[in-house]
């Protein structure tokens, strides 16, 4: 616990095999109540090693796609009663322990959200991130500062945290199972009001950390490009758009209805 707050980190994971113990053994587990994996239906042994670390495993039956993959992890970290849940990626590219700064800023009640940013510092391309995603990130985030009316220094990162009111709030079931899943959370939680802030992260690329190529981060540009016009249509009251419904099909409504996780799922 943390500020006598319940802290969960999720990590949502697609052969992961090859880097998981790394990420774990980084974390700070002394202050982590609970660590859940769910697994999109690996091809290696993620499932088998999560289990041998003491993590809490969760298996998709088949491969549904990053952004279902943390619907999962959210749904299942509130069941747990976590105060705060950290997102982060099993793939050793994001520095672990960073969970314990990022869970502060939520359990002191300084920010709703916080993301580890890859751009502040002015490391990013050192640690390895290709030139073209160096641009991209650049280009998508000055497009996304201006039509959203904020001054983030990307919008891309996959290492966030969340107050559980912000999980419970967002229309996160409306979202994509692809991995504009991630944009379309960030927009939502500025769209919301939510205070969002970020920390410097170093990252690292090497050939076992996962990265979408170049055809599948050309599509994921073209989403986020989508997601900012609708949230200015929304804001213009040109559109009304169901990722931006508060009222709409989110973890609060559907939580009320779920049972608490069955032996099976829990493997």
């Amino acid at each position: 616990m943390l500020q006598e707050k319940r802290i969960a980190v999720v990590l949502p994971a697609y052969n992961a095999a090859r880097t998981l113990e790394r990420t774990v053994g980084e974390m700070p587990r002394e202050l982590v109540d609970e660590v859940l994996l769910i697994d999109d239906h690996s091809k290696d042994e993620t499932a088998e090693l999560a289990r041998r670390l003491g993590l809490r495993v969760f298996l998709h039956d088949k491969n549904f796609g990053y952004g279902r993959n943390q619907k999962t992890c959210y749904t299942e970290a509130l069941r747990t009663e976590a105060d705060v849940i950290v997102m982060l990626h099993p793939d050793y590219q994001y520095d672990p322990r960073l969970v314990l700064p990022m869970a502060g800023l939520i359990a002191t009640g300084v920010y709703d959200v916080v993301i580890a940013s890859r751009i502040l510092g002015g490391k990013t391309r050192a640690g390895g991130m290709p030139l073209y995603k160096y641009v991209a990130n650049r280009l998508l985030t000055l497009i996304q500062n201006f039509m959203l009316g904020a001054k983030l220094s990307e919008y891309h990162t996959g290492y966030r945290a969340f107050s559980r009111d912000v999980l419970l709030s967002l229309p996160l079931l409306t979202n994509s199972d692809d991995f504009a899943f991630d944009n379309e959370m960030l927009v939502q939680s500025i769209y919301f009001g939510y205070r969002i802030g970020e920390i410097s992260c170093p990252t690292r690329y090497f050939p076992e950390a996962s990265s979408i190529n170049f055809q599948r981060s050309v599509k994921y540009g073209f989403a986020v490009l989508w997601t900012s016009i609708r949230f200015r249509l929304q804001k213009w009251h040109l559109g009304k758009f169901r990722i931006f419904d508060k009222d709409g099909y989110g973890l609060r409504k559907y939580y009320r209805d779920l049972e608490p996780t069955s032996e099976p799922r829990n493997k």
